[in-house]
């Protein structure tokens, strides 16, 4: 049986020092060991897919990660695993627990995902194996794994069976303080005025941050497509495909790049996809980090149906959740007010704005993994 020190400073001594994931009896060590050594990371993301955006968003801040999961919260890392990682190229190591393995006893709802997990990887074309069961393996499936990584530029998984790891037992909870809630502010200073366009909202943005020091993270859909409308500058990524994943992404850059000023320009609808990685944010998020919710009540490039946000208040939400400055606005000078914000913790601007786009709304010409090449080069600029 290995202890958790075996794996955890092999992999550190290829870089890996950036670990996200959802807790299993089988990662149990590993998380344990990770919270108490000072010199790692460990992100408790709300779910999955989030812990994959976040290794994501910590790969182009220049950080190595690692994305642990049990089996059974495979499918909830699918749609970044599928549109993100493996769209934009990023690489990172996966540890995924084998729970309802064949011939191993266990609980009735791990039954089919431990039927299926390793063709799960294999339809997804991510290559694996089994997590090093001996010290002496550790360093051959490392290299192996490190040099798919660096290659292709695309995830690599160890699937770990149960009684792999040694138990480790934790010393430190390793979470920040929680922060006294903040009033709401409302920036709103032409009350009762028609509502921004997106369009609108996009340009003031832009021309209020400049490329220097500062990145814009654009959520899928039309967010995305408008802002490379307006202006293609290499300070912007469009995200394309993981709805719901820039916020995690977001916190993943900005978390390791905390001399960059990181913006997340989220919709509603993808905001109620991962609703709960704000309370993530909450937590680990930096004052560098700011969350603009662009909320028209509708699945704006489908068709314009409704969402359900008409019931939710994002600003209360996001203040409950343990954001530093939460504000309400509907016009561009709610928005000129929010980026003016300094502070010790993250930021969040819930902006209603109306239905409907550019006439005529391009989609980017250049490639996912160019936007991401450019960005990375840019953000390396500002190091």
């Amino acid at each position: 049986m290995l202890q958790a020190a075996q794996f955890v400073e092999a992999a550190r001594l290829l870089g890996f020092d950036f670990y996200a994931g959802v807790p299993c009896s089988f990662l149990t060590p590993f998380i344990n060991y990770v919270i108490d050594d000072p010199g790692l990371t460990y992100l408790s993301a709300a779910n999955e897919g989030d812990a994959v955006a976040a290794v994501a968003g910590g790969w182009i801040g220049g950080r190595k990660g690692v994305a642990m999961m049990q089996n059974s919260g495979l499918g909830n890392a699918v749609s970044p695993l599928t549109s993100l990682t493996h769209v934009f190229r990023i690489p990172m190591l996966l540890i995924c627990t084998h729970r309802g393995a064949p011939g191993v006893a266990d609980e009735p709802q791990h039954e089919l995902m431990g039927q299926i997990t390793e063709q799960m990887f294999d339809t997804m074309g991510i290559p694996w194996e089994i997590f090093p069961r001996t010290a002496e393996e550790i360093g051959p499936a490392l290299a192996r794994a490190s040099r798919y990584m660096d290659g292709e530029r695309r995830p690599y998984a160890f699937i770990m069976h149960k009684g792999t790891v040694a138990p480790h037992e934790l010393k430190t909870q390793g979470l920040p303080l929680p922060r006294a809630a903040q009033a709401i502010m409302d920036l709103t200073q032409n009350p009762g005025s028609t509502p921004l366009s997106r369009e609108s909202s996009l340009r003031r943005l832009v021309q209020e941050t400049p490329e220097k020091g500062c990145v814009l993270l654009a959520s899928t859909g039309f967010a995305g497509r408008e802002l490379y409308a307006i202006a293609d500058r290499p300070n912007h990524l469009y995200m394309v495909g993981s709805m719901g994943c820039i916020s995690s992404l977001g916190l993943g850059l900005a978390m390791h790049r905390p001399d960059l000023r990181v913006v997340i320009i989220d919709g509603d609808g993808a905001a109620l996809m991962r609703m709960g990685n704000l309370a993530t944010i909450g937590t680990y998020g930096g004052g560098n980090l700011l969350h603009l919710l662009l909320d028209n009540g509708a699945h704006d490039s489908t068709g314009a149906q409704s969402t359900v946000a008409g019931n939710v208040d994002f600003a209360d939400i996001a203040r409950a959740c343990g954001y530093a400055h939460v504000a309400r606005g509907t016009d561009e000078n709610a928005l000129s007010a929010f980026l003016a914000h300094t502070g010790n913790g993250p930021g969040f601007l819930h902006l209603k704005i109306r239905t409907g786009t550019i006439p005529d709304l391009p989609r980017p010409k250049v490639t996912p993994v160019e936007v991401l090449d450019r960005l990375m080069h840019h953000c390396s600029r500002h190091a």
